[in-house]
């Protein structure tokens, strides 16, 4: 058993127990349970299937049902070994034609292929010599490489020599040039000495010049002093006489006292005015935030109105008036995130449609359901994932369009019929709208199949459905046809046609009179508003300015007072002054202490002076001494200069010698280095002729051995294989191509015969195995289905088709007649009945009961169609059949049955009841009494 959850989940039992799906698989396959097979699950729709179902089709459903579980396998075996055999036999034919054709092609090509073949021996002989002329290239390069090696190994014996030569010359002259560089050290010492003795006696000259300096100055500081003794008596003097007149000028001051009582009063009125100044601010700040709560109320409801006079607000409107109370929030917020999506999204659809003709409006608003208005609808699935999350709290629905590329509508047409019946166009056709939200639109609506008529139409209703249209609108009503799914009879049913209350929706002008009202008193009071806050902002201003003269009045008091202290302190100060500079005069240093302290100083010069020139003396004696030695050194030094001269011009001509002699090796070298690279190009080149090989090698010594005889051979060789003349240049090729070709045909048709015998013995041996148990089987149906059928009409057999090897095409024919005059016809739909079909159905079902090899049959309201006396024959042939044993269980589903049937002890029948009146009836029923009980109480 299966439950199915309201979730959508399912849940599998066996014998009470909850298992997994695949243990219930396992046993359906165990059992042998088919449910796609005719032959064990037949429902009322699908009679008419069985009865068109090819004899194959047909024989393969039974080899399912019935007899041997192998009798399938074995049969799809045989079919597909069968079509192996017809492809190898149609390759071993066409395999044995091209062998004999391609042998007597490569028969007629054998004498050009030996003259080819000589020709071809003479050209290798050739090759072969030309191989060897490189070789002999390399032997002559290699003979001039070695003699250069030899001139190489002369020229660097000579060069040794000269080095050597060379190096005996050079001993001497270095160890005389390391006795002049010692030589030149100590000259160069003494040079040091003498450079430091003149340093020393210019820094005692200079100290010494320098206290001459100070000893004249201090002469002149003894004259400075004497002078500066009668000028310091003067300034005592003048600096008394500064002091007495700056006592006098204090003493002469005015006292000045400032108007206090006046500086309070204008204190104190400064301060009131900034009270009133700071409350006039105040009023001000208030009255600027009344303005701007003002301002912003009427821009909100300038909004507002425009929101309330714009189309798409009045549709939205229409939408939250309708039920989705958060639509204009939802479509707000798609606006704003439109930069995250992919892909464009349109919605509400409402606000996409675009519908001219008010009649038209109603009808399309009459065939849309009212979830698809509200709808938003995208165009990639990871936006209709984004838009779920996120407008889950809005209400609304989001469906996702997916283009198909491949659809292509046929433009629509109105054919003359569809004229005369008064139908002018279709419902898909009197809209604008995006094409994604016009395919959401007829794909969800059905709106390609709805069509739009005029007031003709409603007089013709009942023609139009026979044009297979089922769904129009007219002025007046909205028809639909529906077809039945047991007799296929059509039902209409007829609605009135509804006024748009969404498409053509308006705002309520009451509320647009209200909101324009609302706005002239906000505009009203935002004019007084901002003519009292000028008046305030003047009356702020009055009050500042005339604080601002009252505080520059008192400032300029206030400056009046300060100038005057500031005199005063400036006064005593000056007299300050002016005591301290008398006090510091008087306190100066008198003449004699200056003039003893002068002399000191210059008694203590004079001496450093006479120190300075003795030594200046000893340092010119030790100068003197240094300067004589050095130029015995220097006299040394020249001799040696002399002596290294005269060995180096003779070591120069042997460095000559020996840079001629290190010349002509590098010579040498570059002509070895020549030589190597000619007999390395001539060994590269020969190797890539041909390399040596034990096989090449003995070759080459049977040819001659010196270019110009190998040249002279090789011409002899190119001239007898010229003389060998043929027409087909590529017959070697051709004739090889075709020889290789010959020998693998003949391993493919050698290997495809073997498969031949082997696919032949495989067929044989099924087929003993398969067809004789089919052939008992399809006896065995036939001879209860011959017996039944002659119980129920007039006659009919079931026989196997066969067709030799052609497995493919095997089948099971069911012939049948229901007339004495006719012949015996295979059951088809084109030759007879509905009822006939059923009853030949149900007969063939019949006859497969004891052979079919699974737990339970059912069949679906088979008796439908059937005239009584044939229904009532299969019933009891139905019932004979399921009541033997071991046979399966037969299950008939209908909806009525005759009375006085003749059922077995093995027969059940189940009664379903459901309903809210059903419960009394089914307690009577379930008691044993007969249906008149039963209907007798539903009665009362």
């Amino acid at each position: 058993m299966r439950k199915i959850d309201t979730h959508n989940k399912s849940e599998w039992l066996h014998n009470g127990k909850v298992v997994p799906k695949k243990d219930i698989i396992e046993i359906i396959q165990r059992f042998n349970i088919q449910i796609n097979n005719l032959t064990q699950f037949l429902p009322q729709d699908r009679v008419s299937e069985f009865a068109k179902l090819a004899p194959v089709q047909l024989l393969e459903e039974t080899e399912k049902a019935i007899g041997d579980p192998q009798l399938p396998i074995q049969h799809h075996a045989l079919v597909e070994k069968s079509r192996k055999l017809k492809n190898i036999e149609v390759a071993v034919n066409m395999n044995g034609e091209t062998l004999d054709r391609e042998k007597a092609l490569n028969s007629e090509l054998e004498k050009d292929v030996e003259r080819v073949r000589q020709r071809e021996e003479l050209l290798s002989k050739v090759e072969c010599m030309r191989k060897k002329l490189p070789w002999l290239k390399y032997d002559m390069k290699k003979a001039e490489y070695m003699e250069a090696k030899e001139v190489e190994k002369d020229a660097k014996i000579k060069l040794d020599e000269a080095v050597k030569t060379l190096k005996d010359l050079k001993e001497p002259i270095e160890k005389q040039k390391q006795e002049k560089s010692l030589l030149d050290s100590k000259c160069k010492k003494v040079t040091n000495l003498i450079q430091d003795n003149a340093k020393q006696r210019m820094k005692l000259l200079e100290k010494k010049n320098h206290l001459g300096v100070q000893l004249e100055g201090k002469y002149n500081e003894m004259e400075d002093l004497k002078r500066q003794e009668e000028f310091r008596q003067q300034r005592i003097l003048k600096a008394k006489e500064e002091l007495a007149a700056a006592e006098i000028e204090l003493q002469n001051l005015p006292n000045y006292e400032p108007p206090r009582d006046k500086l309070e009063r204008l204190r104190s009125q400064i301060t009131e005015l900034q009270i009133f100044a700071n409350q006039k601010r105040m009023q001000k700040s208030e009255m600027e935030k009344l303005i701007n709560q003002k301002k912003m109320a009427l821009r909100q409801c300038i909004d507002r109105l425009k929101d309330m006079e714009n189309t798409k607000y009045k549709l939205l409107q229409a939408l939250r008036n309708s039920g989705t109370g958060g639509i204009i929030d939802a479509y707000q917020w798609v606006q704003q995130h439109k930069d995250e999506l992919n892909k464009e999204v349109y919605g509400p659809v409402l606000l996409e449609v675009n519908v001219p003709d008010r009649v038209h409006a109603d009808y399309l608003e009459g065939q849309v359901p009212y979830y698809i208005w509200k709808s938003f609808i995208t165009q990639d699935p990871v936006d209709r994932d984004f838009l779920v999350r996120n407008l889950k709290s809005f209400d609304v629905p989001i469906l996702n369009y997916v283009r198909n590329e491949y659809h292509f509508k046929d433009p629509f047409e109105v054919s003359e019929k569809m004229n005369e019946l008064g139908i002018y166009t279709r419902l898909d056709q009197v809209f604008d709208a995006p094409d994604a939200v016009k395919e959401v639109l007829i794909s969800q609506c059905g709106l390609d199949r709805s069509y739009i008529g005029s007031k003709e139409t409603d007089k013709k209703a009942d023609d139009v459905a026979k044009l297979n249209i089922l769904d129009f609108w007219t002025p007046e009503n909205h028809y639909r046809w529906s077809s039945s799914r047991y007799g296929g009879h059509l039902s209409a049913i007829v609605e009135p046609v509804h006024h748009s209350r969404l498409l053509l929706c308006s705002v309520d002008a009451g509320e647009i009179e209200k909101q324009r009202c609302r706005k002239e008193e906000l505009e009203e009071s935002v004019i007084a508003l901002e003519e009292s806050f000028k008046s305030l902002l003047m009356e702020q201003k009055h009050l500042e300015n005339e604080g601002a003269d009252l505080q520059r009045q008192r400032e300029e008091i206030i400056s009046v007072a300060q100038e005057k202290k500031r005199t005063q302190r400036e006064l005593e100060n000056r007299l300050n002054q002016k005591k301290r500079k008398l006090e510091s005069v008087e306190k100066e240093d008198d003449l004699d202490t200056g003039m003893a302290k002068l002399i000191d100083e210059a008694a203590k010069i004079r001496i450093q002076r006479l120190q300075y020139a003795i030594a200046i003396k000893d340092l010119l004696v030790e100068a003197v001494r240094y300067k004589w030695s050095l130029a015995e050194k220097l006299m040394a030094s020249i001799e040696f200069d002399a002596k290294i001269r005269d060995h180096e011009i003779n070591l120069k001509q042997h460095e000559k010698f020996s840079q001629q002699a290190s010349l002509h090796v590098e010579y040498c070298k570059k002509e070895v280095e020549n030589h190597r690279e000619q007999l390395s190009a001539a060994k590269r080149h020969a190797e890539s002729i041909a390399v040596i090989t034990p096989k090449l090698a003995k070759a080459f010594l049977e040819m001659p051995t010196t270019i110009e005889e190998l040249d002279a051979a090789i011409q002899d060789n190119i001239s007898q294989a010229n003389s060998i003349l043929f027409l087909n240049q590529n017959v070697l090729k051709e004739y090889e191509h075709r020889q290789e070709k010959i020998e693998s045909i003949a391993k493919k048709l050698e290997a495809d015969r073997e498969e031949l015998k082997r696919c032949l013995a495989e067929i044989d041996s099924l087929k003993e195995s398969w067809l004789p148990t089919l052939r008992n089987l399809v006896a065995r149906i036939n001879e209860t289905f011959s017996r039944n059928f002659q119980e129920m009409a007039v006659a009919g057999e079931v026989s196997l088709d066969e067709h030799d090897k052609d497995f493919d095409q095997f089948g099971i024919l069911i012939k049948v007649k229901f007339r004495q005059a006719g012949q015996l016809q295979v059951l088809s739909a084109h030759h007879q009945s509905g009822g006939e079909r059923s009853v030949s159905t149900i007969l063939y079902l019949v006859s497969l009961q004891d052979l079919t090899n699974c737990p339970f049959r059912v069949v679906d309201e088979i008796n439908q169609g059937m005239d009584p006396i044939n229904e009532r024959k299969m019933f009891q042939q139905l019932v004979r059949a399921a009541s033997q044993p071991s046979t399966p269980q037969c299950f008939i589903l209908t909806p009525k049955l005759l009375p006085d049937l003749e059922y077995s002890e093995a027969c059940s029948i189940l009664n379903i009841m459901n309903g809210p009146w059903i419960e009394q009836p089914a307690k009577v029923w379930s008691s044993g009494e007969c249906w008149r009980a039963v209907t007798g109480l539903a009665g009362d």
